[in-house]
């Protein structure tokens, strides 16, 4: 059986969607997990994602690996890349920017679980490849979420979990 999901999404198959080019947390959309009595990993990897350096207002480029573990909602994906786009003229440092995305699809979808890496371009000859993760507290999705934190890999040249 094959469930109809566009009934409650606004972007997707939509040719004539308008670009963000500032930062749009309302352009999120989700739809309904379709196995909610079973975990599993969602991941995407955004080899594209560009943000401001709040100081000199050079571009920032990244890689982003973002994983999770839906509950009852899971991000619709054009929507995703769409608000990921939306950080193209937003200012922030790398660290800030990774916890907006986990702060704002925490909000948006209320995951057991869900990671964001940022691996970022080197600029002056040093790369800053911040990692974020949350779990749903009081589950033995928090737990995850500590054990995952305290055995990061902490030589991201060697992410091999694709």
């Amino acid at each position: 059986m094959t469930e109809d999901y566009s009934k409650d999404l606004s972007l997707l198959g939509n040719q004539d969607v308008e670009y963000s080019f500032d930062y749009n947390p309302g352009i999120l959309e989700t739809f309904d997990n379709g196995h909610p009595g079973r975990d599993y990993f969602v991941k995407f990897n955004c080899p594209e994602f560009t943000t401001l350096c709040p100081m000199t207002g050079q571009p920032d480029f990244a890689t982003l690996y973002i994983s999770y573990v839906p509950d009852l909602k899971m991000v619709e994906s054009k929507a995703l890349k769409l608000y990921l786009f939306s950080f193209r003229n937003h200012g922030g440092f790398h660290e800030n920017s990774v916890n907006m995305i986990v702060n704002d699809l925490v909000e948006l979808m209320d995951p057991k679980y869900i990671e964001v890496w940022g691996k970022f371009t080197p600029r002056g000859g040093i790369s800053i490849d911040p990692y974020v993760n949350y779990g749903k507290p009081g589950t033995k999705y928090e737990q995850m979420a500590d054990h995952r934190l305290m055995n990061h890999d902490m030589y991201p040249e060697k992410i091999d979990n694709r």
